[in-house]
């Protein structure tokens, strides 16, 4: 696909993509708006470190967190706080997902405008939809339970769940399972591009969530910042002859 038509669907002519079997979405900065629930566990997650002796000064900046969106766990803590030792940065994801859940559960966290009626859209029209994301699997099945989105997924994969080293093997092993030829990627982060052109599927980058580089969706077939976007997409996307 050119560069012109690496756009965002609702600013110019749609781009004909082939019609897919199933669509794959990350969660953090695609379907939910972390910042909702991450920012209040991220700093009550630093009282605690301290208070237990884990940590001292001050909680690192709040962009340090939100810039390590998408990545592994194990990753994000090695950018946030690189000086702590790997036995604190094990205590934080303990109790970053227990403080998560709780913010879950607590209510008042969302997602983005239109993710609850565009999912239903597209399940309607009988497509797959499936979760892949790098975060915990406790955290993604909890945001999905209190959202009251798991009747429209066939599967939630995790990195956490199914102990994959990258976004690219999770997919991989996500289209082998459920013996799945065509689908689209649909993320904010350039793991999520990765992931589908390493697996040979189309990948919708989604732009609104801003947590990103500029270039962080480089490699997008096509670029939304919208998430209805993606019905007007699908309408105008191609059956694959059998």
């Amino acid at each position: 696909m050119s560069n012109e038509e690496q756009t965002q669907a609702g600013n110019r002519p749609l781009p004909n993509l082939n019609q897919p079997e199933a669509i794959v979405f990350d969660m953090d900065g695609t379907l939910f708006q972390t910042e909702s629930l991450l920012l209040p566990a991220y700093h009550k997650m630093f009282d605690i470190l301290r208070e237990e002796g884990l940590h001292s000064g001050s909680t690192p900046p709040e962009e340090r967190i939100l810039g390590s969106l998408g990545m592994l766990l194990a990753d994000i803590w090695k950018n946030v706080m690189p000086e702590a030792d790997e036995a604190v940065h094990r205590r934080a994801d303990e109790l970053l997902l227990q403080l998560e859940i709780e913010g879950l559960e607590a209510g008042g966290t969302v997602l983005y405008p239109k993710v609850v009626e565009t999912l239903r859209a597209l399940h309607a029209r009988g497509v797959k939809l499936f979760v892949a994301s790098n975060g915990l699997e406790d955290y993604i099945h909890s945001i999905v339970v209190v959202h009251e989105l798991k009747d429209l997924f066939e599967g939630l994969y995790s990195a956490g769940g199914s102990g994959t080293a990258t976004k690219t093997e999770l997919l991989g092993l996500l289209l082998d399972n459920h013996k799945i030829g065509s689908a689209w990627m649909v993320g904010d982060r350039s793991s999520d591009v990765q992931a589908g052109k390493g697996n040979g599927q189309t990948v919708i980058g989604c732009a609104y969530a801003g947590f990103g580089r500029q270039d962080e969706l480089k490699g997008s077939d096509v670029i939304i910042s919208s998430f209805d976007e993606l019905i007007a997409l699908y309408d105008n996307s191609t059956a694959q002859s059998l």
